[in-house]
């Protein structure tokens, strides 16, 4: 597997991605940012969720200083540019970057730093519930459910008055 995205993307191919992607980020860690203060050492780089997804791949990249959505950049561009690109939920900018030896990503940012999370299994959940929303079609059910406006409080006033008691006549 060359280190863009292959062709024809099988699970194990977007795995294996992640995970390249992943050994690049643990060098740059040990080369450039363990010593800064952004730095959490409570967590360590992971590849999570890492899978196919229209022709691509797309997976959650964390690190100890940030976690974000990442796959191959869909067009070369100069790092920094943006790129919006849709997924079932909707649409999502991405910043273009160079990461040695893969090349091009786009990149969204979840979070940054990582200064609030204690352990990498509340890292894991939450990167794993953040791909799970990605992934979530915006007219889907539980979307819908979603948007649909929370039942108002119950009025004190009202309630003594018998305003939300059925009526019967």
């Amino acid at each position: 597997m060359t280190a863009s995205a292959p062709a024809l993307i099988d699970d194990a191919d977007a795995a294996a991605w992640g995970e390249l992607l992943a050994e690049s980020y643990r060098e740059i860690g040990e080369r450039a940012m363990r010593d800064l203060p952004i730095y959490n050492d409570a967590l360590g780089v992971e590849a999570i969720g890492f899978r196919r997804f229209n022709g691509t791949i797309v997976g959650i990249m964390v690190t100890p200083w940030f976690m974000n959505v990442v796959m191959p950049a869909s067009v070369v561009a100069q790092a920094g540019a943006t790129q919006r690109l849709r997924f079932p939920t909707g649409e999502i900018e991405f910043v273009v970057s160079e990461v040695a030896p893969i090349g091009q990503i786009a990149s969204c940012s979840l979070f940054s730093p990582m200064s609030e999370f204690a352990d990498i299994e509340a890292v894991r959940a939450t990167a794993e519930a953040a791909l799970a929303e990605l992934m979530l079609a915006a007219d889907s059910e539980e979307a819908l459910r979603r948007r649909e406006p929370p039942t108002p409080p119950i009025d004190r006033r009202n309630f003594l008055r018998g305003a939300l008691t059925e009526r019967r006549g």
